[in-house]
């Protein structure tokens, strides 16, 4: 309980002032922004090494393309947030642009320039997704999109939405699935966080090219689902 406090006690303090230095180089470059970012993911994931002894493992970089591309990620706990912007990087989260409100936490997602949409908008969030992801891949930006939606429990499944292979549609480029079995150490909607490793698995690309959405997003999800029961096999018992 104690490490957990000192960790999020520096953390916020890092963060009130790297939301600030963002805010401050926003009409600048991505690059600047970006590297002021990675100065915050190292921060984050040092300080969680050495005072909470969480630790990554990534398996599968060799499946990880040479140009930024779309990633779809299992989303269990607020740790992929952070933990998948130190393996692809520069790279922007679909969110819902309420979290951009949060002081200078929110201030530097907008800084960062990542795709806010409004969730009850329908097609209209559907057009701001595109025209917003086309423009940041264009700029040699991953984009990162939680299929779900939402957090769900480990060890449960969600629908898995259309939307983010509608973008690989749209742009053409393939799409990478990811799994990872980070709620083991970082419970969901919990401050607390336990020691120990959080496994990464990258799958290999999935080709968008001459394929309906359905077809893609049916193969993401098999992959990912697939995979979650080999990296948190507890998790999958009954």
């Amino acid at each position: 309980m104690m490490r957990c406090c000192l960790f999020w006690l520096l953390i916020s303090l890092v963060t009130i002032l790297t939301g600030f230095l963002l805010c401050c180089l926003i009409p600048f470059s991505d690059a600047a922004r970006f590297s002021v970012a990675r100065l915050w993911l190292k921060a984050f994931m040092g300080l969680a090494d050495l005072i909470l002894g969480l630790k990554m493992e990534v398996r599968g970089r060799e499946n990880i393309p040479d140009t930024p591309t779309l990633v779809l990620a299992k989303h269990e706990s607020a740790w992929e947030t952070v933990g998948l912007q130190s393996i692809f990087n520069p790279s922007v989260f679909v969110l819902k642009k309420e979290l951009l409100k949060i002081p200078f936490f929110g201030w530097g997602l907008f800084a960062l320039r990542m795709i806010a949409i409004d969730r009850d908008a329908g097609r209209k969030a559907l057009r701001q997704m595109l025209e917003q992801g086309k423009e940041r891949l264009k700029s040699g930006i991953w984009i990162v999109v939680f299929p779900e939606g939402t957090r769900v429990l480990p060890g449960e499944r969600m629908r898995y939405k259309p939307g983010a292979v509608y973008l690989a549609l749209k742009t053409g480029v393939p799409v990478l699935p990811v799994a990872h079995n980070g709620a083991d150490c970082w419970p969901r909607k919990s401050l607390l966080i336990r020691p120990g490793t959080i496994t990464v698995s990258i799958g290999p690309v999935i080709s968008t090219i001459g394929r309906k959405d359905a077809e893609i997003n049916a193969a993401a999800e098999e992959w990912i689902e697939k995979e979650m029961r080999i990296i948190a096999p507890h998790r999958y018992q009954a």
